[in-house]
C-alpha cells in the first residue's frame, strides 16, 4: 500500500488517473493534457504501473493505459475506520453546537 500512497502523492499522477476514468488511453493522448515532455509523463505512468494503479497493453504501435481499481478499493477500505472516526467527531460537534444554540435562545 506504500507504493499506492506514494503514487497518489503526485497531483500529476492523480490527474492521469482521473483521465483514465473515462477509459483506456494511449500515452500520447495522456501526455497532451500536460505541459511536460512525453518522457516525463511516461515516468509518472511507470510509478502508477509499479503501484498497480494502471495496466498497459499493446495495441499496434501504441501502448494503452487502463485504470486498475483494486488498489484504490484497498486504500478506501483502509481509510474507512478513519472516515467513521471523523463522521462521529463531526456529529458530536453538531450536537454540541445545537445545545449551545438552544441555551443561547433560552431553551
Amino acid at each position: 500500500m506504500e507504493a499506492v500512497f506514494a503514487a497518489l502523492a503526485s497531483p500529476v499522477r492523480r490527474e492521469i488517473l482521473g483521465l483514465l476514468l473515462e477509459g483506456p488511453r494511449p500515452v500520447n493522448q495522456l501526455a497532451a493534457h500536460f505541459d511536460m515532455a512525453r518522457p516525463s509523463v511516461s515516468e509518472h505512468l511507470r510509478v502508477l504501473l509499479d503501484a498497480g494503479l494502471v495496466s498497459q497493453a499493446r495495441s499496434g504501435r501504441q501502448r494503452l493505459y487502463e485504470l486498475q481499481g483494486q488498489p484504490l478499493a484497498d486504500v478506501g477500505a483502509w481509510l474507512r475506520p478513519y472516515e467513521r472516526f471523523w463522521r462521529d467527531r463531526l456529529r458530536s460537534l453538531r450536537h454540541l453546537l445545537d445545545e449551545e444554540e438552544e441555551a443561547a435562545a433560552g431553551g
